[in-house]
């Protein structure tokens, strides 16, 4: 999928709304204990219920990771039938890998051949060599971590190089456009940090910046549309909790369907304001 069909699809659903598939064993409805794969049976109601709102969707690797081989069947089902019934979708693995340039080869491989994610997120701060192998795949793209939206972010984030004056987060972004383009890499920006998306535009005015903190994290949708669309909307804003767990009872699909039309709603109107839609 290339920028232009990803602004179509924003465009037809009058949404960028990602949702996360933080799938936690402990945290869905009971009922769904007794079923062969409880993680899969999830995932396929709550894709169900949001696809209509949803542009993309967003699997945090580290909720199917805990449980081993199992863990992974599931997501590879997820996966499977996300690209079988609604091959539209975007599809992003939350992995943030990053490391020397033979094992992020290997990292490609899995996420973009083995299970045919449309995107990985990747930490850049071993560099260039440990970002390339992902960013060979033709139609895939890379998500690389800018700023994010955790307390911890705070620790290196914000640095100051003494000779530039740039942040830390600022020259992952000026460095990185040397490493690919609008077409196959996307910046990680958390909604917690919106005041900051305006500085962030001036840099990377036609990027794709995936957006996570809306919702239970506390950002503001708004403020995120204010300071960061750009004209082919170049937002995807992710929510996780708000959604999925909108409801842990038996009436969890209805619920997550409303809180991601409620989501949706609010995205339709930003997106007309903005003369996009």
């Amino acid at each position: 999928m290339n920028q232009q069909q990803l602004f179509e699809q924003i465009q037809k659903k009058q949404s960028f709304l990602c949702v996360g598939l933080d799938t936690d064993i402990q945290k869905i409805p009971r009922h769904l204990l007794d079923t062969s794969d409880p993680i899969f049976s999830f995932n396929k109601e709550i894709i169900d219920a949001t696809e209509e709102f949803s542009v993309a969707y967003k699997p945090n690797l580290a909720f199917y990771e805990s449980l081993g081989s199992q863990g992974w069947e599931s997501l590879e089902k997820t996966i499977m039938y996300l690209k079988s019934k609604y091959p539209e979708i975007f599809v992003i693995a939350d992995a943030k890998r990053g490391d020397i340039g033979n094992t992020s080869n290997l990292y490609a491989r899995a996420f973009f051949d083995k299970l045919d994610f449309d995107a990985v997120t990747v930490a850049p701060y071993m560099g260039e060599d440990s970002v390339k192998p992902f960013m060979t795949y033709l139609g895939k793209w890379v998500i690389l971590l800018a700023l994010t939206s955790n307390k911890g972010a705070l620790d290196f984030q914000f640095l100051k190089d003494k000779e530039s004056g740039d942040q830390l987060f600022e020259s992952v972004l000026k460095t990185s456009q040397n490493w690919g383009t609008i077409e196959n890499m996307m910046y990680v920006v958390g909604a917690t940090k919106a005041e900051k998306l305006k500085e962030i535009r001036q840099i990377v005015p036609d990027h794709f910046l995936l957006v996570p903190g809306v919702g239970a994290q506390g950002g503001s949708l708004k403020e995120v549309a204010q300071n960061g669309m750009n004209s082919k909307c170049g937002l995807l804003v992710n929510s996780s909790r708000g959604i999925i767990y909108a409801s842990v009872e038996s009436d969890f699909v209805e619920k997550a369907k409303l809180a991601a039309k409620d989501v949706q709603e609010e995205m339709s109107e930003l997106l007309k304001e903005a003369g996009l839609v």
